[in-house]
């Protein structure tokens, strides 16, 4: 039995649909997926629906944007309560910043001679969450682009003529939240921040885990990571972060973790619930 903790749907950008996700799930042997849609959770509703019917046990979750002193930090949020009022009340503020981006982004196209309408990227995203995938998608439909990596070499990336730095809540404060949602908060694809000195302190803070697994990843890298959660006492996750067709070809199932991952994370989650217990008592 084999997980895929990290994956997209179109609930952000992705382009797969929950029950596609989950189609594609069966299609490469996963047991056990979990959505991490960017700051929403927003499809968890009918990825559970559609995984429980097709015999696929289903994280909830959500991949929270952050930062630690000005770095930008991914925050994997797992089996966190997706009614909670503080948690939907913060990830929909997450997604204003997300959408006052987007406008900002395009305005800045537009002062470059690039004609793109912010509602056209609305009407393409046709979610609560967007980003700059759906900004160079558009950019690809109207034919100001030929590719993504086009889109994102002239205008997007950081340091081009239209990218815009995305507002950032600390990371203290999201991994607090995570726990007052009753889930637990692993960082994620550590090996892209490059940031190993801010791990201890977020363990401090109340990390529970670190993805040690990820598509980018290299052997070596997973190792070093491995060392640090177990030198923690953190969990490890790991999965593909597919974002469906979004870069070509689908990644899901090119990470597949262990499945007694998930059950150490349940473990783990039995005893951060007592020990919020005990502290409200």
């Amino acid at each position: 039995m084999v997980a895929d903790l990290h994956l997209h749907t179109n609930f952000s950008d992705g382009t797969y649909t929950p029950e596609e996700l989950v189609m594609h799930a069966r299609r490469v042997g996963l047991s056990a997926i979990a959505l991490t849609d960017h700051d929403t959770v927003e499809g968890c509703a009918r990825l559970a629906v559609a995984a429980e019917a097709a015999g696929v046990e289903f994280v909830p979750g959500a991949e929270l944007t952050t930062e630690v002193d000005g770095v930008e930090l991914h925050l994997l949020a797992y089996f966190i309560d997706t009614h909670n009022a503080h948690l939907l009340s913060e990830t929909a503020r997450y997604q204003g910043v997300r959408q006052d981006r987007i406008r900002e982004i395009v305005d800045r196209l537009n002062k470059l001679g690039v004609p793109l309408a912010a509602e056209s990227v609305f009407e393409l995203a046709n979610c609560q969450s967007p980003g700059r995938p759906h900004v160079a998608r558009a950019l690809i439909q109207k034919g100001f682009c030929q590719t993504l990596d086009e889109a994102f070499e002239r205008y997007l990336k950081k340091n081009r003529p239209a990218w815009v730095p995305k507002a950032r809540a600390p990371a203290v404060d999201a991994i607090q939240l995570v726990h007052e949602a009753g889930g637990l908060a692993v960082m994620a694809h550590p090996g892209l921040n490059r940031t190993d000195e801010i791990i201890e302190g977020l363990v401090a803070a109340g990390l529970d885990g670190i993805e040690c697994f990820h598509t980018r990843h290299s052997t070596v890298t997973s190792e070093r990571y491995l060392t640090i959660a177990d030198q923690h006492g953190l969990a490890v996750t790991g999965g593909s972060d597919c974002h469906g067709m979004s870069k070509g070809k689908p990644l899901i199932g090119t990470v597949k973790v262990p499945y007694n991952l998930v059950e150490k994370l349940k473990d783990r989650l039995v005893r951060s619930r007592a020990a919020m217990v005990d502290r409200v008592k």
